[in-house]
């Protein structure tokens, strides 16, 4: 097949980036023609709350060759960019949606290709977790401008079905991100990250964003013994500052270690080998790239029982899952999950999922779809 993807790819970073990425490679791998396009501008600097939006000197990432099109803020170049893949007569313009504001500029692309052009978009979610007085305008237009879709979870697809109950959708999920590397030696990955050498592990990984709910997880902390330790891994977006004074007022705030900056891809795997469960108390979901991630490394997962993590995150077998946002029962069930007897077999479950949740089968889904 022609296929031209249009989303983030490099130079931009981060986890669409990735996943980008490693699709990209699947398909281009099973013998398609893949043309990557992507932004000129993705947010205006002036809207963008992280650190920086590029990859910097020194992160080690895969460098696709995008052409850099589409200015997400500028309708001129909607115009442009539709014309520059037109030109390319793709069979398929492929596309992934995760934030509304984005509607506009991927929607007026999608709608000029020409008709025998299948648009086909991968929807990490279609109501944002945090909501804009333009998101449902937004999102309306944007699937309009689709014949088809994918959705990583059965929460993304009744959601989707909610905007359009005669959308065709297929729930392929989530692949396993294998970019990082080889999974660490436990005791040199503690060493580097400053961490005690024998206690429990855990880790809360990723982008800090309020739904997230790494303040439950540092309130449930304050409840477990001296056996535990938390790791906190990952960039936030606007001031740390709530989540500092809930570790300041933390009486087992020695034990709390906090990483707050951008995880390079050459980093990530200390993060996950210096822990014993990487912890996700979500307030809301739809999926998670970090379950990608932390099967990736073998890492057993303890999340709450939002949105459509429960269809990844296997209870007992790959995971174990909390059945509400609640501090206490955070506590409650990592306390349960150490006293497991058979905690040993959550590996092997999470070996054998690997086998079946890799990018080659998501990118031959989309195709046959």
């Amino acid at each position: 097949m022609q296929i031209a993807y249009l989303s983030t790819f490099y130079p931009f970073r981060g986890g669409i980036a990735q996943f980008n990425a490693s699709l990209y490679r699947a398909l281009q791998n099973q013998g398609h023609s893949v043309d990557a396009f992507t932004f000129t501008t993705q947010y205006p600097s002036i809207l963008f709350p992280g650190e920086t939006q590029f990859v910097k000197e020194g992160d080690v990432v895969d460098k696709i060759d995008a052409k850099r099109i589409l200015n997400s803020v500028n309708p001129v170049s909607y115009f442009s960019a539709a014309k520059k893949i037109r030109k390319y007569k793709p069979d398929m313009l492929l596309m992934k949606y995760w934030m509304s504001f984005f509607g506009p500029s991927l929607g007026y692309v999608a709608s000029k290709m020409h008709r025998n052009t299948k648009v086909i978009s991968i929807l990490d979610n279609v109501i944002p977790h945090e909501r804009k007085i333009f998101d449902k305008a937004f999102t309306k237009y944007f699937l309009n401008k689709n014949h088809a879709f994918i959705a990583m979870s059965e929460k993304v697809k009744n959601d989707l079905l909610n905007f359009n109950k005669n959308a065709k959708v297929k729930i392929i999920q989530h692949p396993l991100y294998n970019h990082f590397g080889d999974i660490q030696d436990k005791t040199i990955a503690r060493q580097k990250l400053g961490l005690h050498p024998d206690k429990k592990t855990l880790l809360f990984f990723g982008f800090i964003r309020d739904y997230k709910g790494l303040d439950l997880l540092i309130n449930a902390f304050s409840k477990l013994d001296e056996s535990y330790q938390l790791l906190i891994g990952g960039e936030i977006y606007g001031s740390f500052d709530k989540y500092q004074k809930l570790i300041d007022d933390n009486p087992r705030k020695k034990d709390i270690h906090s990483h707050i900056k951008y995880i390079s891809d050459n980093e990530v795997g200390f993060y996950f080998a210096a822990s014993d469960v990487c912890v996700l108390p979500y307030k809301s979901a739809t999926q998670s790239g970090i379950t990608g991630i932390s099967y990736h490394f073998e890492t057993p997962i303890i999340s709450t029982n939002v949105g459509g993590l429960s269809e990844v995150i296997h209870h007992n077998k790959t995971g174990y899952l909390v059945e509400k946002t609640d501090e206490n029962l955070i506590a409650d069930s990592i306390m349960q999950y150490f006293k497991l007897e058979n905690r040993n077999s959550f590996v092997e479950n999470i070996k054998k999922l690997k086998q079946e949740m890799t990018w080659d089968n998501f990118a031959k889904a989309i195709v046959e779809f």
